[in-house]
């Protein structure tokens, strides 16, 4: 029987943990230095039972690495008023390096105005228009967590991205066009593609590197992927089997591509990781 090539697993969990051990590193130092301990508040608005379990993984992995952790809990009927106050008071204070609003927010609270709020200094999402322009332009400041992650992830296959061909699938604010912007740094020629895309097959045949973050399960067939590519898997989908399965064909795909991330173990466990970099950096700059 023909040998079958299986691409290599790319392992989010030790990669972050990496991540975690470096942090618990520069926090040591920064505290000898300068007494700064990086301080992290999560504001959570309502029960949103998925955004509860968020925030507690949140707050734990701060504690892991030595970051101070403060949640505000607010109830589900909390005005915008009153969240822009709190966050007002947020960005005056000299211990809080980052803060974080829990997404989705309740309908009466508008999303944009409360990120445009977060002081871009401790805008640890990196989603403020401002860390978005600087991301554009090439000399990011707090960069989206998630693409953030995703580089760490593509750094440790060895792979050199300059010239290569990356595909985006996915064109979200918080994944899909950071993550171009990022891959466009790194000197990799980029196409976003999305659900109007033509030939997407096409397209992904040609990548060296594919990025599915489209939040469609099993979007990205197997037999679509060049052989040796790196493929990361951004998407988290259930099945209605009750299984949590990625963007991407994983079965398929782990047969052509040269390194694979896995759903889950693979880019969830570095968005937390690289919130806790961000919080770190942030802190760094205001000393």
């Amino acid at each position: 029987m023909e040998n079958v090539k299986t691409a290599r697993i790319i392992n989010g969990k030790e990669i972050a943990a990496q991540v975690r051990a470096e942090l618990k590193s520069e926090i040591q130092a920064l505290k000898e230095s300068s007494g700064v301990t990086p301080g992290l508040t999560v504001v959570l608005v309502g029960e949103n039972p998925a955004s509860v379990v968020y925030v507690r993984n949140k707050v734990k992995a701060c504690e892991e690495v030595g970051i101070r952790s403060t949640q505000h809990k607010l109830p589900g009927t909390t005005t915008q008023a009153e969240l822009l106050k709190l966050i007002k008071e947020l960005n005056a204070s000299k211990e809080v390096h980052g803060i974080l609003v829990q997404l989705p927010l309740p309908k009466q609270i508008n999303e944009e105005a409360i990120l445009e709020e977060i002081s871009p200094l401790k805008d640890v999402d990196g989603f403020h228009p401002y860390n978005m322009g600087r991301l554009m332009i090439g000399n990011p400041l707090l960069q989206p967590c998630t693409p953030f992650g995703v580089m760490r992830l593509i750094e440790s296959t060895g792979i050199d991205l300059a010239g290569k061909e990356a595909v985006v699938v996915g064109r979200s604010n918080i994944v899909g066009k950071p993550m171009a912007m990022m891959l466009l740094r790194r000197n990799a020629t980029v196409t976003i593609c999305h659900s109007k895309t033509k030939d997407l097959a096409d397209r992904i045949a040609k990548a060296d590197v594919v990025v599915a973050a489209v939040g469609r399960a099993e979007f990205v067939k197997g037999d679509w992927i060049k052989q040796g590519a790196v493929v990361i898997d951004v998407g988290i989908n259930r099945t209605p089997e009750g299984k949590l399965v990625g963007d991407v064909d994983f079965e398929g795909a782990s047969l052509r591509a040269g390194f694979i991330t896995p759903v889950p173990g693979g880019v969830g466990p570095m968005t937390i990781a690289m919130l806790l970099k961000n919080t770190v950096e942030a802190a760094k700059k205001s000393v």
